[in-house]
């Protein structure tokens, strides 16, 4: 049983260099590690110390694990494909306790991490399932009565508008400050209503809300006039769903915030929308703004700031300032000021394409860093296709002849424009790892394009129920699952949904659609109409099923008039990327430089390393952890493989085949004087590879 008696040493994790207290390892986001018994020297060596199945993976579709474990005076904290939490013996992975959510409310959803919190004397973990905030005690798993009802937190609670029904829940760990526990949330994206993005501040001992900040800005609030009038009672997302972290000193806490809702059609949020894809410096105790800086104005391409920016310094002209560091889904990383926000590095506001589709007012620039700080690919054309093969690179091209290509910020169009990076793409949930001793920052990168196309949501006078479902299956559901008719394993593909739609009964889909699954939000603003449509095209029938306009209640159509065909998947005639490779990097960031000092392929397809290509880089997701032994590891890529790098060079010292992605962040520890590495190889998610439900740590001989 773990002794809870150190309060100081996790509020001050610096100190406290054997554990892993905080998601991401401290306070300020560092994912940084002052352990070395594992370094460049005897990286090669490190072999399996222990796994842990958590034995509730889901295959079909695919579940995953994106959960950085935390570690807690020799106990780890984790969660499973199901939402469980577990405590283990860090040392052995021996299970302690298990707690299951489920036993109290609905626990959809997905999990990166989870909370810790002690008064000196006993420990809480929080954590999210579903729409509820769950406190549990560190000791023995049990729910913490006095904290909110009976131990859970209603999150649609204090939203300021009747939002339930809609999709609400928080997949990354709040963090604390003091006696705050300041949450964020994960909310739809679709065309249908979405629920506000409040920033909230619970009391850690009752749930008790201390504060909020309004991301969409109410009347007589500063960037109100950013947006339409009417929109902080309409318009949601501006949330940030990628976590916090926080100066304590300063008392500051900083996020990035996601897009605002609809993602692609903005025509009723008209302006520069503040605080959507902002990076914001709050007052920790009381939420007030100190300052923000807008990422992306009038975001239309699902752009959202993905993560928290990491505390940094930088030396400029021999003096080394404190400074944030904020990697995107574009490439762009913006480094400024930390109590003032003022840009370190200058950024250029240049002007962007605009959009042609009718009632949309694209902003007329973005803003770019200096070039030494894009670390991404940026923009597609016929000059940088394919090399695989000359047969697929003709191909690939003799498509774009009918696209839109160009600008990494070029509007989605009826004729379908080609974006890079997509909306996957850049950095995305996992964020980057910061060295303090060098100043490096490190940080991986997904370099494949898409293409996207919108189309009035409106059907014509008159119309098969079929091609109905289908407009509605383009709106809401392709962003994950794709408009792919070729199954894979695990695959959240169309095909793989119309295997399991008819396995299901009618009220299990009717539930299904209202409530959501897993990473599925629920749908529940679609109408009867439209669900009937919508299971028609996922049941493949209805086609010659004619209907009239007039006599079809729908649910968005007046209010979103043009939605996007989805977030299409662009492939060559083999199955790989249309673009030329890397398409997945690790990137070495010399913060008082502003440059990538190296860049390297992260990942490879087996297929094409059993032809004799290099390392081609693949679609990443989850983040990397620095140490002072002067090692990065990440998993992340496809190939399901876990890396140690030199962090000096970039070049690999060590990989390890598991059986499912490591779609996760790692974390290291140090019990009893051995270090450990883990990472959750939990598959599936947004890569679409077969599910997994182990963990794996690792450590060097005894």
């Amino acid at each position: 049983m773990v002794i809870l008696s150190y309060l100081a040493c996790v509020q001050n994790e610096a100190e406290n260099a054997t554990d892993w207290p905080v998601y991401s390892s401290d306070k300020s986001g560092s994912k940084y590690s002052r352990l070395d018994q594992i370094n460049v020297d005897n990286v090669e060596e490190l072999s399996l110390a222990w796994t842990y199945s958590t034995g509730d993976a889901r295959h079909s579709p695919a579940s995953t694990i994106q959960c950085n474990p935390i570690v807690v005076e020799g106990v780890m904290y984790v969660t499973t494909p199901g939402l469980m939490l577990v405590a283990l013996d860090a040392a052995s992975g021996r299970e302690i306790w298990k707690f299951d959510p489920s036993a109290q409310v609905d626990s959809r959803g997905v999990n990166r991490g989870v909370t810790f919190w002690s008064d000196g004397h006993e420990g809480s973990i929080f954590f999210v399932a579903g729409s509820n905030l769950f406190a549990v005690s560190a000791a023995d798993g049990a729910l913490i009565e006095s904290f909110g009802d009976g131990g859970v937190v209603d999150l649609y609670a204090g939203l300021g508008r009747e939002v339930r029904g809609l999709f609400v829940t928080a997949a990354t760990p709040g963090i604390i400050y003091d006696s705050l526990l300041i949450m964020g949330t994960t909310l739809g994206e679709g065309p249908g209503p979405a629920a506000p993005g409040h920033i909230r501040a619970y009391d850690v001992k009752t749930g008790e809300i201390k504060w909020t900040f309004y991301t969409i800005p109410r009347p007589g609030e500063y960037g109100y006039e950013t947006w339409s009038e009417y929109s902080w009672l309409h318009n949601g997302g501006a949330n940030p769903w990628g976590g916090f972290t926080l100066d304590e000193e300063k008392g500051i806490v900083f996020c990035g915030t996601g897009s605002a809702s609809y993602d692609h059609w903005g025509g009723n949020r008209l302006g520069e929308n503040l605080f959507a894809n902002c990076i914001l410096a709050l007052d920790a105790a009381t939420g007030e703004r100190i300052w923000h800086f807008q990422a992306v104005h009038h975001d239309i391409w699902d752009y959202d700031i993905p993560c928290p920016p990491n505390l940094v310094e930088v030396e400029v002209e021999g003096e080394v300032i404190e400074a944030v560091a904020q990697p995107t889904k574009m490439g762009h990383l913006f480094v400024l000021e930390r109590t003032s926000g003022k840009p370190v590095f200058p950024i250029e506001e240049r002007k962007v394409p605009a959009s042609q589709i009718p009632g949309e007012e694209t902003w007329p620039t973005q803003p770019f860093p200096p070039e030494g700080l894009r670390y991404a690919v940026q923009g597609f054309t016929h000059e940088n296709v394919t090399t695989i093969s000359e047969t697929s690179a003709e191909a690939v091209r003799s498509r774009l002849d009918s696209m839109d290509t160009g600008d990494i910020f070029l509007p989605p169009s009826e004729k379908g424009a080609v974006v890079l990076p997509q909306f996957n793409g850049g950095t995305d949930w996992g964020g980057a790892a910061y060295d303090p001793e060098k100043r490096w920052l490190f940080v991986n990168a997904s370099n494949e394009a898409e293409w996207i196309s919108m189309q009035p949501s409106e059907p014509p006078e008159r119309f098969s129920s079929y091609s109905l479902g289908e407009r509605i299956y383009q709106s809401n559901c392709q962003v994950c699952h794709g408009a792919d008719t070729t199954a894979q394993p695990g695959s959240h593909s169309l095909v793989v949904l119309r295997s399991i739609v008819p396995t299901r009964s009618k009220e299990q889909l009717d539930q299904l659609l209202k409530n959501g699954r897993g990473q599925m939000p629920g749908f529940g603003t679609l109408t009867n109409d439209e669900k009937k449509s919508l299971l028609d095209f996922l049941h493949d029938r209805g086609k010659s099923d004619l209907l009239n306009r007039a006599d079809v209640e729908m649910s968005f159509a007046e209010s979103i008039p043009y939605v996007a065909t989805g977030h299409n998947v662009f492939k060559d005639l083999e199955g790989f990327p249309v673009n030329a490779p890397p398409w997945g990097t690790l990137s070495a960031i010399d913060l008082d430089k502003g440059a990538v000092t190296w860049q390297i392929p992260l990942g490879t397809y087996p297929e094409l390393e059993a032809r004799g290509f290099p390392p081609t880089g693949t679609f990443n997701m989850g983040g990397p952890l620095v140490t002072a032994g002067n090692l990065v590891f990440i998993a992340a890529s496809m190939d399901e493989r876990f890396h140690a790098f030199d962090s000096e060079s970039g070049k690999m010292l060590w990989e390890y085949q598991m059986e499912a992605g490591g779609y996760a962040t790692p974390a290291t520890y140090e019990v009893q004087d051995r270090q450990y590495v883990v990472i959750a190889a939990g598959g599936g998610g947004k890569p679409g590879t077969k599910a997994g439900d182990t963990y794996y740590c690792f450590a060097l001989p005894e």
